[in-house]
């Protein structure tokens, strides 16, 4: 669950790529007030502009180790576009994959370099994800481990440009697997559908005041450490049980920081510590939620109720 009502990772990946997310849901917002036909011209001039824009940068050095990238600045583009510069000879990459990504941030503006993460650790992403932006999903599919894109998208001054490597790419298992757990009493029912997926049946009475983790399956793999990359399956419901989001409606499992403030406090204080392979049900007081605050289809005030899929974490 992301911090607003569903939050990206905090790492240099994420704030751009939601940045990019953000810039596109603008201008489409603006292009619905135009003619079809206007609007439609425009949008593929803008895509023609944009993608002659990275065809002016230049990347210097092997794929998977740290490139130099140069352009004549300032570098500006009207909207989220990546393009391929060099192809993998790995495996495939498809839908639902935790692909590892190395990555150097260049800013637009002046061509210098913003953040890199070829000397620590790789970032992660889970290719089909809805919360990443189109422009690089579209980019990345079809494409094998070690391939090398040029990703860019509007930032406050100019463009925000990314060269990212493809290192790695897991499968991850569709669903949680391991030792069933009797729940405790007065808790929601929860139900799996054939492929995994959770419904629940409510309970009557007043919802519990403190956080509640209630594991329904426990896996065998390692347990989940703060600040790891941890990818998931998840349904969200009211205590009510209206549901509100859900991954496995979202069509590929959600990867995120834990631990560390990218996601509401209920998940960093109730996945920490579980078990790869892991279901875990949290029922969330509001103060480790959303607070008094209304996050879209979630009234302020409302205790939340999860069932969680543990499906990997490095």
């Amino acid at each position: 669950m992301r911090r607003s009502a569903t939050s990206v990772a905090a790492t240099a990946l994420a704030t751009v790529l939601l940045l990019a997310a953000c810039g596109s849901s603008d201008s489409g917002d603006a292009g619905e007030t135009g003619s079809p036909s206007s609007t439609a011209s425009e949008a593929a001039t803008a895509s023609e502009a944009d993608l002659a824009a990275l065809e002016g940068i230049t990347v210097e050095g092997e794929p998977g180790a740290e490139p130099t990238v140069t352009f004549e600045a300032p570098l500006t583009v009207s909207g989220a576009v990546a393009t391929v510069v060099a192809e993998g000879d790995g495996a495939d990459l498809e839908d639902g994959q935790v692909l590892s990504l190395h990555f150097v941030t260049v800013s637009g503006a002046d061509g210098s370099t913003v953040s890199s993460t070829y000397e620590s650790t790789p970032q992660s992403l889970t290719l089909g994800d809805e919360g990443i932006v189109p422009a690089l999903t579209e980019a990345l599919q079809g494409q094998k481990v070690g391939a090398r894109l040029i990703f860019a998208a509007p930032d406050t001054e100019a463009a925000a440009v990314m060269v990212i490597d493809v290192i790695d790419a897991v499968t991850v298992p569709e669903r949680a697997e391991g030792t069933a757990v009797e729940p405790a009493e007065g808790l929601p029912t929860v139900t799996l559908a054939d492929n995994g997926a959770p419904s629940i049946e409510v309970v009557d009475g007043e919802p519990p005041a403190e956080l509640v983790v209630q594991p329904l399956i426990e896996g065998d793999g390692p347990v989940v450490e703060s600040g790891q990359t941890v990818t998931m399956q998840y349904t969200g419901w009211l205590w009510d049980g209206t549901e509100f989001d859900s991954s496995w409606a979202n069509g590929a499992p959600f990867t995120t920081a834990i631990g560390t403030g990218a996601v509401i406090e209920g998940w960093d204080t109730g996945l920490v510590g579980q078990k790869v392979g892991s279901q875990v049900m949290l029922v969330i007081p509001p103060a480790l939620g959303y607070g008094d605050t209304d996050n879209g289809p979630i009234p302020a005030g409302s205790t939340l109720v999860f069932v969680v899929d543990i499906l990997h974490a490095a």
